[in-house]
């Protein structure tokens, strides 16, 4: 293998009925820093059905050129399709790297291709850099249960790929003007092939509402809770203010709330306008997860608690006093 044969940032672009999910545009962001470090190219990827629109989108996004692959048999991912489509590009194309989003398509699909291509494979990644030296991505990653951060290098095969978790990176904003070249692949893969097939798609609970990773607003829980059922005020707040629900690890460790909700090292990374921590006392793995939005607010009865060093507002007192009161304050300013 001569890695020199090997050009350019690839991201795989994932969709949901026809629109492009943020995690893909986050990663075309930082893709960008990437490629720029070593004067190549940003190329977006996209398998599915009817995909104009999505290149539009993702060429407003920065990428340089657009790969499409379209056909029936990818309207809805699937493993096997989506497997042999990306393998055959990577095949064909020679990319030097390609990032995926640490979602449960990425996670399916990266290790699957890396194996593939006999290449390594990094996971959940929460920072993506370039050695000045060698040109290597150095991909940064939780390791021992969050205790220490591990960076990864990929020195002596091609592609590199690694899958980054959803929200570390932030989106660029929108250019409309601008331009880049559209390659569309024809590349089928036989019904017989594909061993599973979408019969219907039914949102959880859990998954309804406003979306973590994207919410501007968090507002999250912790062991000041006390016990699962007082959750119910940390959703009201939320609903209140049009928010999502987050938890700290200890939370979700106690069984008080799904690690869906999971905020932190070891769970999902934030970055809205206002986060509430209520009852979080702020460890160094929670605070990884969220320390990138706009404004913290704090609530905790503990002074000292951790939390209140990166706050940018801090209110000392007991939270089933004072979440009320902010709800009661909210829905006044809402119905004036």
């Amino acid at each position: 293998m001569d890695l020199k044969d090997y050009k350019n940032v690839w991201v795989f672009i994932e969709t949901a009925r026809g629109e492009v999910r943020n995690v893909g545009l986050e990663l075309l962001n930082q893709g960008r820093v990437l490629a720029g470090a070593n004067n190549e190219k940003l190329v977006a990827v996209i398998i599915g059905k009817d995909l104009d629109a999505a290149a539009k989108t993702v060429t407003a996004y920065g990428a340089d050129e657009v790969i499409l692959v379209e056909g029936e048999e990818y309207k809805d991912y699937n493993t096997d399709g989506y497997t042999n489509a990306m393998v055959k590009l990577s095949e064909k194309y020679k990319p030097a790297a390609i990032l995926f989003g640490g979602t449960i398509q990425g996670r399916d699909l990266a290790p699957r291709i890396s194996c593939r291509l006999k290449t390594g494979c990094t996971a959940d990644c929460t920072d993506l850099a370039v050695n000045a030296e060698t040109g290597d991505i150095e991909w940064t990653r939780p390791a021992f249960g969050g205790s220490i951060m591990a960076t990864i290098v990929c020195s002596q095969t091609r592609p590199q790929v690694g899958t980054v978790r959803p929200g570390v990176f932030k989106k660029a904003q929108p250019d409309d003007s601008k331009t880049a070249s559209i390659i569309r692949e024809e590349i089928r893969t036989p019904a017989e092939e594909i061993r599973t097939k979408l019969v219907d798609f039914i949102k959880s609970a859990e998954e309804a509402g406003v979306k973590l990773e994207e919410a501007e607003i968090v507002v999250s829980g912790g062991r000041g809770l006390g016990k699962p059922e007082n959750f119910a005020i940390i959703k009201e707040l939320a609903d209140v203010l049009g928010g999502a629900v987050g938890a700290s690890r200890a939370a979700v460790d106690a069984g008080w709330i799904s690690p869906l909700r999971q905020v932190g090292q070891t769970g999902k990374t934030v970055g809205p306008k206002i986060y509430f921590a209520c009852g979080i006392s702020g460890a160094v793995q929670h605070l990884a997860g969220m320390s990138s939005s706009k404004i913290i607010v704090a609530i905790n009865k503990d002074p000292e608690a951790p939390i209140f060093d990166v706050a940018d507002f801090g209110v000392v007192g007991d939270l089933f006093e004072v979440i009320p009161v902010l709800i009661e304050e909210f829905k006044k300013i809402k119905a004036s």
